[in-house]
């Protein structure tokens, strides 16, 4: 709308006349106005919008493109059956597909109002709480700590403001932000300009908006992300899978045409059979039955009260080994309450005007203070100091009875430092230090109070907090959840370990770990942690279960740590000090209480902060993974097996086994037969360890289960041809039955690893799969069977196959366990 430089360099009011905004915002008529006229405030348009290229990047993919081909071949050469049948197909898989994926953005897009980013915005005068999706240029918006900037805009009013733009300038410390002209021409040395994507770590501000959605300057970062997002580790996995599946089927493809045209066959008729075999090798409806599996996988962990704002992150949350988490809100009951004061008598009183006065991130331990000593009459607030995370404490410049006094509260080590006197009595910091320990010792969280007198001063600075005189410490209780140690160690049934990353005292987590059942194991601080390099810290963070009075870049590098040992991490946080480390771990959770800037970092948002809600999401992302497998399994496998069984027999029998028009309709029945694998129940055992992408596993199941088709079918090829002298319009009905009916059916036998009788498929599974076997009968043997090149059966040889199809099962269920016998 306007250029943001030229408001950097003229300052509020040039941009408030130039936006016709005023410091009370406008009003909500003109906002409506400018919503229609500027759009909604988000970076790209909605992914559903852009259906025509999705369509057009489908197309383009190879294996779809050997389907084009193939149709267009078969329709020039007047196979005008096998150009329906394959373009049944195209449209089918693509159609599937793309109805599945708008299916699955929409109930994902629902599940994230649950948790929408709001912004607090000046509406005709009045603070209004608003989604910020409709923030519009000219709005006037109020920041905290822990708030996301929603939007570009100006500082028009700023207490102690700090923001991180890492995302802009790679900078990793906090920059302060001020009103007033920067004359600045980049957003690094613009002090009163904010930008979307960024945070506001410490203090307060008022923000005019100048910019909205791809209008600011992350917009067309973030556009570029929206259309093409990195590849998960499991995407990568499906690709390396198509790769692979691609390889075999060009060699498949040459090796074939190869040599029947060596053996002198028709050159248009072997080349449409090897690009079907080629068709029948790829599980083409794989994009589909994964994008089904997921969303499914994320309706049913909003059931369990997990909200998956990344499909991709449901398999790496089944996937992780390493769980870090803070310990107030999952371990405890996250109800701090004052247990009591050690000090001075008026230690509470003191405490309590800090805790009224400092602004900043609403705080359990503030709450608590209030809530056992009201603010105290009397006091007028001057200034104050904020919490931020370095100095571990804010300060308060108050005006009471005695006097203007600087009030300082925070952790008992950090404030301790800073104190050369007593408030009363004499001063002894070994003393002090040796009862804050004994404290923390039996589990009380333990908070520092000092004073400083301050008579004629109007403002603070951090430089202010020295020469302080100790006034007591005050001592709090969270008590641990009682049914933590249950989901601890659910969880450690679950193949994860769980490791305490705090902020605490390393007394208190020590003895929460007590309390919750993980005995005294090894703990590390921050400071020892700061001392260590990133070689050495992986060593540690190994072995090592507590973390205690660890700051926000330790968190993460505790992620990267673990993850470089080979770990897939899981980082459940909900402050601002666990944003950098939720980013950085595999699986980022948060939950629906926490601050803005946590929730936007996740991947998955727990509507209950439990640790027994994760593993109840653990679970779930396991069960959804086994699905995706149990489809890629019986797709590589049967679909190897049948054109193995095709390739040899068409170099040996005088004419094709089937045509290429049956070979096409056996891989779509087929693979409709399997639609009903997401629904599917799945064993226990399968959600019993962290699950990742085994392309062994896979491959060897294939080699073993498709040879085993594959010597079935050869089998009912010797039947045919020496038992009943089939004609070739009989012995391709006649295998065609059979191929379909082993391969459909051993979905029930496969499916589980255990014996098929002890665990039932779920109806949409056995209604999905029977249905398409009845469907490949009637096709074979029904009205339509000679317009697809079939013929009619004499029982003897029905009951041959049938016979078969019986033996093919008993051995299947056998050797499946060979077959899918863990590495």
């Amino acid at each position: 709308m306007h250029d943001a430089e030229r408001f950097w360099r003229e300052g509020p009011a040039a941009a408030l006349a130039a936006l016709h905004s005023a410091p009370e915002g406008l009003s909500e008529a003109e906002a409506r106005a400018r919503l229609a006229r500027f759009g909604p405030n988000s970076p790209a348009p909605s992914p559903r919008r852009r259906w025509p290229a999705r369509l057009a990047r489908r197309l383009a993919e190879p294996l779809l493109l050997i389907l084009i081909a193939a149709a267009l071949l078969s329709g020039l050469t007047g196979e005008w059956a096998s150009c329906a049948i394959i373009l049944i197909i195209l449209s089918l898989s693509v159609a599937l597909d793309m109805f599945q994926e708008h299916r699955a953005e929409r109930a994902v897009e629902a599940l994230r109002g649950a948790v929408a980013l709001t912004a607090r915005t000046l509406r005709d005068g009045a603070e209004r709480e608003i989604p910020t999706t409709a923030l519009v240029p000219g709005d006037v918006v109020r920041l905290g700590p822990g708030d996301l900037v929603p939007a570009d805009g100006l500082v028009l009013r700023a207490v102690h403001a700090e923001a991180q733009e890492a995302l802009l300038t790679g900078e990793p410390y906090p920059v302060e932000k001020r009103p007033g002209p920067s004359g600045a021409t980049e957003p690094a040395r613009a002090h009163d300009a904010l930008f979307a994507g960024t945070a506001l770590m410490a203090g307060e501000a008022e923000m005019l908006v100048t910019a909205t959605g791809p209008r600011t300057r992350f917009g067309a970062i973030a556009a570029a992300l929206e259309a093409e997002p990195p590849p998960t580790a499991f995407q990568r996995g499906l690709h390396a899978l198509g790769v692979l599946i691609l390889r075999l089927t060009a060699f498949l493809v040459l090796f074939l045409l190869l040599t029947h045209l060596a053996f002198g066959r028709d050159a248009i008729e072997s080349f449409l059979f090897a690009i079907a075999l080629a068709v029948g090798l790829t599980p083409e409806l794989l994009p589909m039955i994964t994008t089904v599996t997921l969303a499914r996988g994320a309706q049913r962990m909003a059931r369990r009260k997990v909200v998956v704002k990344r499909l991709s992150a449901i398999h790496d949350l089944g996937a992780i080994t390493v769980l870090c988490t803070d310990k107030t809100g999952t371990l405890t009951e996250a109800r701090v309450e004052v247990t009591g004061q050690h000090g001075a008598p008026e230690t509470l009183e003191l405490a309590a005007v800090n805790a009224g006065f400092a602004r900043g991130v609403p705080n359990p331990l503030d709450a608590a203070i209030l809530a056992a000593q009201p603010a105290p009459a009397g006091w007028t607030r001057c200034d104050d100091l904020p919490f931020d995370f370095a100095r571990r404490r804010s300060a308060v410049l108050a005006e009471g009875p005695e006097g203007r006094l600087l009030i300082v509260k925070g952790a008992a080590e950090e404030v301790l430092a800073l104190c050369t006197r007593a408030l009363h009595g004499g001063f002894d910091r070994a003393a002090l230090q040796a009862e804050q320990a004994g404290l923390a010792a039996s589990g009380l969280r333990c908070l520092a109070v000092a004073v400083r007198p301050m008579a004629g001063a109007e403002t603070i600075a951090p430089e202010d907090e020295r020469d302080l005189a100790f006034a007591g410490f005050l001592a709090f209780a969270d008590p641990a959840k009682p049914d933590a140690a249950a989901s601890l160690q659910r969880l450690a049934r679950l193949g994860v370990a769980v490791k305490i990353v705090s902020g605490d005292a390393a007394e208190v987590v020590r003895h929460l770990a007590g309390e919750v059942g993980l005995g005294a194991p090894a703990l590390l601080t921050g400071e020892e942690i700061a001392r260590l390099d990133d070689d050495a810290l992986a060593a540690r963070a190994e072995a090592v279960t507590l973390f205690a009075r660890v700051s926000p870049e330790q968190k993460a590098r505790l992620v990267r740590a673990l993850q470089a040992r080979g770990h897939t991490v899981g980082f459940l946080g909900d402050g601002i000090n666990d944003a950098p480390a939720i980013r950085a771990a595999d699986a980022g959770v948060s939950v629906a209480g926490a601050t803005e800037v946590a929730r936007a970092a996740a991947d998955l948002i727990l509507l209950e902060q439990d640790l027994g809600v994760l593993a109840d999401g653990v679970a779930e992302g396991r069960r959804t993974y086994a699905n995706i497998m149990k489809y890629l399994r019986m797709g590589t496998s049967s679909n190897f097996g049948n054109m193995l069984s095709m390739a040899v027999a068409s170099l040996f029998i005088p004419f094709l086994p089937l045509t290429p028009v049956q070979v096409l309709l056996n891989n779509l029945l087929y693979d409709l037969s399997e639609t009903g694998i997401p629904f599917d129940s799945v064993d226990e055992a399968e959600v019993a360890a962290p699950q990742a992408w085994n392309m062994g596993e896979v491959l060897r199941f294939t080699l073993v289960m498709g040879p085993l088709s594959s010597l079935f079918d050869l089998a009912a090829f010797g039947i045919l041809l020496l038992g009943f002298g089939a004609t070739p319009e009989e012995f391709r009905t006649a295998w065609f039955v059979e191929s379909m009916a082993t391969q459909i059916l051993v979905i029930f036998l496969i499916r589980t690893r255990g014996p098929a009788f002890a665990s039932l498929p779920h109806p949409a599974l056995a209604a999905s799969s029977l249905g398409a076997l009845a469907l490949a009968l009637a096709l074979a043997l029904g009205p339509a069977a000679p317009w697809l090149g079939f013929a009619p059966l004499p029982g003897a040889l029905l009951a041959a196959v049938g016979l078969l199809v019986l033996g093919y099962l008993l051995a299947a269920e056998r050797l499946k366990r060979h077959a899918l016998r863990r590495g």
